[in-house]
This record gives C-alpha cells, sequence and structure tokens, in this order.
C-alpha cells in the first residue's frame, strides 16, 4: 500500500514487519531478521514476550481508560516500583518520552521560580537530544532539528558535554539565574557518547553546592540498558529528577518523570496532568516489563553480553581503516566510522539479515533486546565487519 497518504516525515527502508519473537521479527515475505535496534531501545524483553501479551490481553477485557479523575490502581503500583528501584520518590505518567522532559523542564521553572528567579535558565549540552515538542527541541542540539521552526520556547544554554570548566563558565555569568541541568548520561542520537562516572559525580556536587536540579534523561539508558537499572547508578549518585519512557513499556506508549520528593511537590492539582497518562493498560505492562527484567535477570545480561558484544566488535573492527571508535555500556553500543554510512542499514537488513540504525550519518548504533545471547552478539560483530571492511 502507497505511502501517499503520510506526512512525509521520514525515510524508512523499504521493509515491513508483520511479526517478532524475543530477538526476531519477520518480514512480509517471511524471511527472518535479528533485530540488533529494538524499536530504538523500546523492546528490551524483546518482541511478543508472553507475559507482555498476557498483561495487555487481559486489561484490555477488564479496563483501558477512566481519566486521572480517578484513582489508577495500577499506576500506584508502578510508581512505587520505579520509586523502590531509583530511589527517587514521585512520579508523573504521561504518553512518550518527549512528555516526559516537558515534565522534567516545567518542574525546573517551578524550581526556579520557588527561588526567586523570574526568568530561570536550564543548562543543556551540546549534541543533545530531549525530544521533539517545542520545548524539548529548545533543549536539544541540531539544526537539522529545529529547521524553519522560527524561535523556540524555552531558556538554555547549552555547553560542550561532559565539560566542567565550560559549567564554571557560566555559572559565573548566569549563576544567579540557572535553575537545573538537564542532560542525558549517555547521548544516544549523538553518537552514544559517555557521560564518565567522576563527570557525573562532580555534577552532583556542583548542582548541590548552587541549589540546582540535576535532571537526567534516561529515556534510552533506562530500564537495564547499560547494565544497571539507571545509568546514574554506574557514578553511586542520585538525580533530583529523571524521565523515562522507550522500554517501559516494551512498545505500549508510556513516558515517566521520577523525582524527589520535594521536588515533585512543586506541582499542585491542576498545574499539570494528561488525558491518556497512567492508564490502566500502559501501567499494566510497565509492571510486567519490571517483573520481566528483574525475574530473568536481564539487567546483568545486559552488562555481561554488553561486555562480551563491546570486546568482540573492538576485536573485529580494530584493524578497518576508517573505523574512528568503538564505545558503549551495557548494550548501548555505537561503532563510528570516518564517513557517511546510511546506507550500511539497508545492506545490514538485505544482506545479512540484521536490523541496525545509523546515527549522525557515520556512526552505526546498536541497541539489542536486553535478552541478547553470547551467539547473537557474535553474529552482530562479525556481519559489521563484514559491513565496515572495503570492498
Amino acid at each position: 500500500m502507497s505511502a501517499a497518504h503520510l506526512m512525509p516525515t521520514y525515510q524508512p527502508l523499504p521493509l515491513a514487519f508483520t511479526r517478532g519473537s524475543g530477538t526476531r521479527v519477520w518480514d512480509e515475505q517471511g524471511r527472518e531478521y535479528l533485530d540488533a535496534i529494538a524499536g530504538v531501545a523500546v523492546t528490551g524483553v524483546g518482541h511478543s514476550h508472553p507475559q507482555v501479551v498476557a498483561a495487555i490481553t487481559e486489561q484490555a477485557g477488564l479496563l483501558l481508560h477512566t481519566s486521572n479523575l480517578y484513582g489508577i490502581h495500577w499506576q500506584r503500583r508502578l510508581a512505587a516500583r520505579l520509586s523502590a528501584l531509583s530511589g527517587l520518590e514521585q512520579a508523573f505518567f504521561n504518553n512518550s518520552g518527549a512528555e516526559a522532559n516537558e515534565t522534567a523542564l516545567k518542574l525546573a521553572r517551578l524550581h526556579g521560580n520557588s527561588r526567586g528567579i523570574a526568568k530561570p535558565l536550564v543548562v543543556v549540552m551540546d549534541n543533545a537530544f530531549h525530544g521533539r515538542t517545542l520545548a524539548t527541541l529548545a533543549a536539544s542540539d541540531g539544526v537539522h532539528l529545529s529547521s524553519g521552526l522560527g524561535s523556540l520556547p524555552g531558556d538554555c544554554i547549552k555547553i560542550p558535554f561532559a565539560d566542567m570548566d565550560a559549567l564554571a563558565s557560566v555559572t559565573q555569568a548566569f549563576g544567579q539565574r540557572i535553575a537545573a541541568v538537564l542532560l542525558e548520561p549517555i547521548q544516544g542520537e549523538s553518537g552514544v557518547h559517555i557521560a564518565p562516572d567522576h563527570y557525573l559525580r562532580a555534577l552532583r556536587e556542583h548542582c548541590d553546592d548552587h541549589g540546582w536540579l540535576l535532571m537526567l534523561d534516561e529515556i534510552q539508558t533506562g530500564i537495564g540498558r547499560t547494565g544497571r537499572w539507571f545509568a546514574y547508578q554506574h557514578a553511586g549518585i542520585t538525580p533530583d529528577v529523571i524521565t523515562l519512557a522507550k522500554a517501559l513499556g516494551n512498545g505500549i506508549p508510556i513516558g515517566a518523570c521520577l523525582a524527589r520528593a520535594e521536588v515533585g511537590q512543586l506541582f499542585t492539582p491542576g498545574s499539570h496532568g494528561s488525558t491518556f497518562g497512567g492508564n490502566p493498560l500502559a501501567c499494566r505492562v510497565g509492571c510486567a516489563v519490571l517483573d520481566i527484567v528483574e525475574g530473568e535477570g536481564l539487567v546483568d545480561n545486559a552488562a555481561t553480553v554488553g561486555s562480551l558484544l563491546l570486546r568482540r566488535l573492538t576485536e573485529e573492527l580494530a584493524d578497518l581503516p576508517g573505523v574512528k571508535a568503538v564505545r558503549g555500556r551495557g548494550l548501548m553500543i555505537g561503532v563510528e566510522l570516518d564517513r557517511p554510512c546510511r546506507e550500511l542499514m539497508q545492506r545490514a537488513a538485505q544482506e545479512h539479515g540484521l536490523l541496525i540504525n545509523v546515527t549522525r550519518g557515520t556512526t552505526l548504533r546498536l541497541l539489542p533486546p536486553l535478552i541478547l545471547c553470547a551467539d547473537e552478539a557474535e553474529i552482530i560483530a562479525t556481519t559489521l565487519r563484514t559491513l565496515v571492511a572495503p570492498a
């Protein structure tokens, strides 16, 4: 069927899938593929996991929606589970990562206003990506994302990623107006760039010293992707706010903003809301996902198999010309080349039955399901060598 009735916002490959199971998907012709992108870090527990299917099926037959005019059991249950895992006491649920980041940006402004700042500023990072709403675009980086949209709402100051000297400079210049710092602990869309643990610890200390909120966008990294439940746990810190989406619903749309209690209570009844956010279906699936990740040991699996995959990629690609870097943590890995390589997505799928992603034009990004096994990691490593090697 033609895509003529769709707005031209995507450039999809000439592939469409009809079913999936575990780490595999099948196209309309019945061909099987190993999925090493997981819907861009979404299907962490794999496609069509029986527990997810059961949760969706049963809840669809019970109750899908009542609105937040009434209490929602599964919403309260999921909030409690996420609080126990993260150390942050309160949650707000919405429908996407961009909405979760909008919630965080609202909290930053409210925090600033509570401190008497009339026009609060939020420090954000070069090469960041926080979503495609107007406010999250203002916090993101990349002219291609906002071309033609004019001025964007939100007062943000961009500084180089993982650079404490740059933060010191903006502190000196604008410190009285700054309310928060927002960043991804691993920048995904810009090519899998990792904030060092010592930088996150220094950032936590700096925010404490100045009364700022430390807000971490864990939309790609959260729910076990990096080998911990949340990427900030590698650094041994606790932020004031984190945002989640993607893997929390394994394909069912859900976003979450978690905050320390005193930060979450900056909201009052009517000051924020969502018609669909936190509905019984999405929150029940979120609980099922947490059950699976915990019950099947997928956080540890992401750490173990991710370490193996990173090592094997480094070995396979070390002697190839044009490979600038192989970097990652857990099952979030980027292979940066010295040239544009978007065509490798199609070659990987058509020639090798492997689904990968290219971001920022030159970085092969791998975000496989957390259930990936060692044999599948080997397939990915050897296939990428074939793809990247000179013809």
